[in-house]
């Protein structure tokens, strides 16, 4: 039972699962200690051993079907990973975003043959993956994509620039956003393979210096006339791809509100548990009122957020969850998230503001899921179209 003294629903009660996430607990806690984790924020990158590790334990691509070499798990083994991973502090450690979003645009409109190449070697951990969607002119607007793939024979040409995106430093595999023909708009962009080795024309940019989530390489990317197969293209045919992308951002936005509720959950139970022991004029801190109001808010506000995450995790898993409900839970959870991280902070007083303390790593980490993603004020517009 967490902090919340909620229990969760039948779904992720299942012994299965239950298991399986003790198993995913004692995995981090053997191989991502703070020790290391604080080296990778040192680094600005996650060790590949980790990711080597993390494919012997059989954690990559979990919900990818085991004919192609996945665990042949649900959404649900998505959802214990990435709230274990949310829990220690480890949102450097992109495996959420190799798993539950690239693999599954090449396991939904990926060709036999596509499935047959990349799926077992993302499971294995010979390829790490990542997604290039924002560019430097074009973020939450994906229809403003400028980077081109220029048919040549049986190959694209790819040219553009890409930026913030996670794992940039390290993947070998790319599902990168391109206008196969940019006079057709959003109906021009194709998704296009990219694998990075020997791949002449293909540079990248700078690691990113970042106000959190130091330990992830979130990186510029660039393609200068990169030639890629036609037999790369995501789909049957090219204009595809921005029907693909709005089909699975919902799941990319409920992934970001899983992982905020984790991260409320730890904040709240590392500050409880802060407050029980530090005294001020003589009492403890939970002794004086405000404390217990301001907890007693939090916890609320908490707990309405994980009974709305849990049911929005029940609609995915029954095929249901569409894309404006999926919007509403990225957008207030992850206000939700910073706000609550921040109260939290102004209990420990100065202890919160120093680097040594989770509480200050966390509230670093949780500005941006306010904005990657697709920012937040895009998540109302979205939702405002239901009006």
């Amino acid at each position: 039972m967490s902090v919340l003294n909620m229990a969760r629903p039948d779904c992720l009660n299942e012994e299965g699962i239950a298991i399986f996430r003790e198993s995913v607990g004692k995995f981090l806690d053997q191989h991502a200690p703070q020790s290391r984790a604080a080296k990778w924020r040192e680094d600005g990158v996650v060790d590949r051993a980790m990711w080597t590790e993390a494919a012997e334990a059989g954690l990559l691509c979990l919900s990818v079907p085991e004919a192609y070499g996945g665990a042949g798990g649900d959404y649900r083994h998505e959802v214990v990973l990435n709230e274990e991973v949310a829990k220690r502090g480890l949102g450097g450690f992109a495996i959420s975003l190799h798993n539950a979003i690239v693999a599954p645009y090449i396991a939904n409109y990926g060709s036999e043959g596509q499935k047959k190449n990349w799926l077992p070697r993302m499971a294995s951990g010979e390829l790490v993956s990542a997604i290039a969607m924002s560019e430097p002119g074009a973020g939450s607007d994906l229809q403003g994509v400028r980077t081109t793939a220029r048919r040549d024979g049986n190959h694209y040409l790819i040219s553009g620039q890409k930026t913030f995106i996670s794992n940039g430093q390290t993947a070998d595999v790319i599902v990168v956003v391109a206008k196969t023909d940019p006079s057709l708009g959003a109906k021009g962009i194709s998704l296009i393979v990219v694998e990075t080795k020997d791949a002449q024309g293909f540079q990248r940019g700078r690691n990113l210096d970042k106000l959190g989530l130091e330990g992830q390489d979130t990186s510029e990317l660039f393609f200068d006339n990169v030639r890629v197969p036609t037999a790369n293209l995501l789909g049957t045919e090219e204009g595809l791809g921005f029907v693909q992308l709005m089909q699975q951002l919902p799941q990319e936005r409920l992934n970001i509100a899983v992982g905020g509720v984790a991260v409320i959950e730890r904040a709240l139970e590392l500050t409880i548990a802060y407050v029980k022991e530090r005294k001020a004029f003589g009492s403890r801190l939970i002794d004086f009122q405000n404390t217990q109001f301001k907890l007693a808010e939090c916890k609320t506000e908490a707990t309405v957020a994980r009974v709305f995450v849990d049911r929005l995790i029940g609609l995915h898993l029954e095929g249901k969850l569409d894309a404006p409900t999926a919007s509403m839970a990225k957008y207030w959870v992850t206000d939700l998230e910073n706000r609550i991280v921040d109260e939290c902070l102004q209990l420990f007083g100065g202890y919160g503001y120093m680097s040594e303390y989770p509480i200050s790593h966390m509230y670093r980490d949780s500005r941006v899921q306010r904005i990657y993603g697709g920012a937040n004020e895009i998540m109302k517009v979205l939702i405002a179209r239901t009006l």
